[in-house]
């Protein structure tokens, strides 16, 4: 049992995560206590729990009940982490031991506080209390219990106070963080794989990342210190098998000590330190190389190697819980928790209890399910090469067996390796023999599931928070992406819809460019840029390099070096050869344009639009715009004539003939309005591409990270640059909201662009925005003759504008800025590396959302 300890014996430590127990007879103060020390939402209170069940908290029949849901609280609030504390008398063994299977579950520690009165003080409590009427006997009995269970507590909880006197009044309750949460060392890293006493491979590591090596009066690494204050963080088994496991251990224990270093046990430590200590161990697997090693060492040597071997912990939680480093890894759930099996998970991974044909057992592929939040990063199992499964990467690449010391830079997410110098010490499994646990884990891992979008978790946003996607929607958008999308290591981000203009109340219009900046000019937007707006097709350009750039950065080894992909996901081109010609014209741009070197990157994502409309939407346009145009044109100047005839007769047929020539004059004009965006393409002659914004690129997301002006002048070069007349400007003006000049510049821009047929133009902030401004990503405001494509020939009429300008975009702007910051989350997730189910998870969304009722028009 664990006494007072700290300042004058008056403070008491409980984990930060954790269960706490308050264990005393009725009337002993535990109530009291609680309040005092913790929060009203830590404390789940048997009595309270009680009242819920019965609305009586004295109510002794609804015992069973009330602590049936008192365990069912405590159960959730330990699962997701939180220090829960457990008002209840709790003197019998019996109560403690099923509190205690809860924190044995969810793997976190326990405590008990004991508040130990003389039990006349815990009957005087009681009998003054009104509410509360307990018989004679309970207090003495439950007396008698606490006394007999005290002895117990010790063993029960890792720790256990007893408080007694005015020592109950006086204490000091300290949160005590756990020893594996160092979330607040936030690095760079350099995380290390398996050493396996390789000391000259891991100097020559640790100096390609700069590292400067600290030697002592002997010459030998003592430790290492980067210039620029990055920690290196090693992953365990730094001993057996290679040829100098003190040598290793002097220079990790050096930069331990001096603060350069952190390091979690390996299953190797751990087995050494058993041997040391004289326990019986099988001398196998190098650790006979290592005890013959350190015994040619002097004995205080030894004795700190065993300290720090020792002194291990299974795993770290760095950076904010974004980066957890464990030797075999370890799934999410068990994350910052503390138990014997979070332990043996970190130090051994997870057996399926088989071997294989080497005899080495089989390990369960916990990495291919991985869906955490957090980078796990390991060692254990040898691989070939560091490879990315989910958001974990194996960095054990075989020193010792000849391969290479490996090491991943964090955040960066770059690799350093130098070679072995040697075959130290042969494999059981040879290092590029198929590992059972690990065949087909890439590709499996990067399979979208369906509960990754489902459910109230929905899909985070680092610019909207949670996004939900309604079950229904989400069953259509996975028809849609099983059965017609392009290649999905393509398809990594698909473009938001856009929120039109406010209705305008001019005569005549439906849309105007007053709104638009007035709108944003109320927002507190200073500059704007506005963009003209192509009739075309939104497409999304994915373009490599070099197959080389495809095969590593994408996984895409069948010679394709890109996709050109619609708003839906779906390839533009049925023929292939059409898609590789594009990409070849629009991968000469970019190098022509001096942006691969500019940019550092071997790959770019791209949006555009690519025209003529035709080009996609020919069926679209013969079936319902021609078919309309040609009965309207067939069907009006046939009923002008009859009404001519009739007026002729002398019939009053003047207004209904003023209204059907109208119409016949609105046909036309809804004829000429679709037949601009309509020529004949053979192959690519006749198609035209206009980028507009280039979204992301090799661990970059530029999309919100960069001035609209920046976008348009990048995009203009890859028009100049292009000498087979594929890709075409967009024209653009920035206008300063506030400047009545400037508006009414930008004003006549677009009725100039509008009266020569162009569709209209977008109006976008210059600038980023802060995060949390609730302000349109993108406006579309389209021109008078356009919109009678959308609404129809005679939209213009007074009595349909009047009934038009009733449109509500309440619904539509919610839907363009849920789409924008999922759009924006898949680029942000691309750029950084994360898994492809990560990335699909947010474009998967963005179609999910697509099928909200919402007017198709708008």
């Amino acid at each position: 049992m664990t006494g007072l300890d700290g300042r004058d014996g008056r403070e008491i430590k409980v984990p930060e995560m954790g269960l706490v127990v308050l264990v005393g007879v009725s009337g002993s103060g535990k109530s009291y206590f609680a309040r005092k020390h913790f929060a009203p939402t830590q404390v789940v209170s048997s009595d309270f729990c009680r009242g819920v069940v019965s609305d009586d908290e004295n109510d002794q029949s609804a015992t069973g009940d009330a602590f049936d849901l008192l365990h069912y609280i405590v159960g959730k609030r330990l699962r997701r982490g939180l220090l829960t504390v457990v008002d209840a008398t709790n003197v019998q063994s019996k109560a403690r031991q099923s509190l205690l299977r809860l924190a044995k579950e969810h793997d976190v520690l326990s405590v008990a506080i004991v508040l130990d009165v003389p039990e006349h003080v815990a009957a005087e409590r009681n009998a003054g209390r009104p509410d509360r009427d307990l018989p004679g006997h309970v207090v003495p009995r439950q007396h008698r219990e606490l006394r007999r269970g005290l002895r117990s507590l010790g063993r029960e909880f890792r720790r256990s106070y007893v408080l007694r006197g005015e020592e109950i009044d006086t204490v000091t309750v300290v949160r005590e963080k756990a020893w594996n949460d160092r979330r607040e060392l936030t690095g760079p890293f350099d995380i290390v794989g398996d050493v396996h006493g390789c000391r000259e491979e891991l100097e020559a590591l640790l100096t390609a990342l700069g590292y400067e090596i600290v030697r002592d009066g002997a010459g030998r690494a003592a430790g290492a210190r980067h210039p620029a204050g990055r920690t290196a963080v090693f992953v365990g088994d730094l001993v057996d098998r290679g040829p100098d496991s003190p040598g290793v251990l002097r220079l990790v224990m050096g930069m331990v000590g001096a603060g350069d270093a952190l390091c979690v046990s390996g299953n190797h430590e751990a087995k050494l330190v058993r041997a040391l200590r004289g326990r019986k161990v099988r001398l196998a697997h190098g650790i006979a190389e290592s005890l013959e090693q350190l015994a040619a060492e002097p004995e205080d040597f030894r004795d700190g190697a065993l300290r720090f071997m020792d002194g291990l912990i299974g795993h770290y939680v760095l950076d904010g819980g974004r980066l957890v480093v464990a030797h075999a890894g370890l799934k999410e759930d068990y994350h910052g928790r503390a138990s014997g099996r979070v332990r043996s998970f970190a130090l051994y991974g997870d057996t399926t209890g088989e071997t294989d044909e080497y005899g080495l057992p089989v390990r369960y592929p916990w990495a291919r399910d991985y869906r955490g939040k957090a980078m796990v990063v390991y060692g254990h199992t040898p691989v070939p090469e560091a490879e990315w499964i989910n958001n974990t990467i194996c960095l054990d690449t075989g020193a010792v067996f000849g391969g290479k010391l490996t090491a991943l830079r964090y955040p960066e997410r770059e690799l350093v390796s130098v070679s072995a110098q040697r075959v130290w010490y042969e494999p059981a499994r040879p290092l590029d023999a198929p590992q059972a646990s690990v065949a087909g884990a890439r590709r499996e891992s990067d399979v979208l599931k369906i509960e990754d979008v489902l459910g109230n978790s929905g899909v985070e946003t680092r610019l909207m928070g949670r996004v939900t996607v309604r079950e229904e929607n989400a069953l259509a958008a996975l028809e849609v992406m099983s059965r017609f999308a392009v290649d999905p290591r393509w398809l990594v981000y698909l473009p938001p819809t856009m929120t039109p203009a406010e209705t305008s109340s001019l005569p005549g219009h439906l849309e105007h460019p007053a709104e638009v900046l007035a709108a944003y000019r109320d927002k507190g937007v200073v500059r704007a840029v506005c963009e003209e707006k192509h009739m075309g097709s939104r497409a999304v350009v994915v373009v490599c390099r070099d197959a080389e750039v495809a095969g590593a950065r994408f996984g895409v080894d069948d010679g394709t070096t890109g996709a050109v992909f619609t708003r839906t996901g779906r390839s533009f081109f049925r023929d292939p050869s059409r898609t590789a010609a594009v990409l070849d014209r629009v991968r000469a741009a970019a190098g022509a344009a001096g942006l691969w070197d500019e940019l550092d990157t071997g790959w770019l994502v791209l949006d555009c639009e690519l025209l003529p409309w035709s080009a996609k939407a020919m069926d679209l346009i013969r079936a319902q715009y021609a078919a309309t145009g040609a009965a309207a044109r067939a069907s009006l100047p046939m009923a002008s004539g009859a009404l001519s005839r009739a007026a002729a007769r002398g019939l009053d047929v003047g207004a209904l003939r003023g209204r059907v020539d109208r119409r016949a004059e609105n046909a036309a004009r809804f004829r000429d309005a679709y037949a601009r965006y309509c020529w004949p393409v053979d192959g690519l002659t006749g198609v035209r591409l206009a980028p507009f914004q280039v979204l992301a690129g090799h661990g970059r997301s530029w999309a919100a990270a960069r001035d609209h002006d920046w976008h348009m002048e990048v995009a203009g070069r890859l028009a100049d640059a292009d000498t087979s007349g594929l890709v075409m400007r967009t024209e653009a003006v920035t206008v300063e909201l506030g400047s009545a000049a400037s508006e009414a510049a930008v004003t006549g821009w677009w009725e100039e662009l509008t009266g020569k047929g162009g569709e209209g133009m977008v109006v976008k902030p210059l600038r980023p925005l802060p995060e949390d401004t609730k302000v349109q990503p993108g406006v579309k405001c389209r021109g008078r003759e356009y919109l009678r494509i959308i609404y129809g020939p005679d939209y213009t009429e007074p009595e349909n504008l009047d009934r038009l300008r009733g449109r509500s975009l309440g619904r539509k702007r919610s839907l363009a800025m849920r789409e924008h910051a999922l759009g924006l989350e898949a680029l942000d997730r691309l750029a950084t590396g994360e898994p492809l189910w990560r990335v699909h998870q947010a474009v998967f969304a963005v179609l999910a959302l697509e099928s909200e009722p919402v007017d198709p028009r708008l």
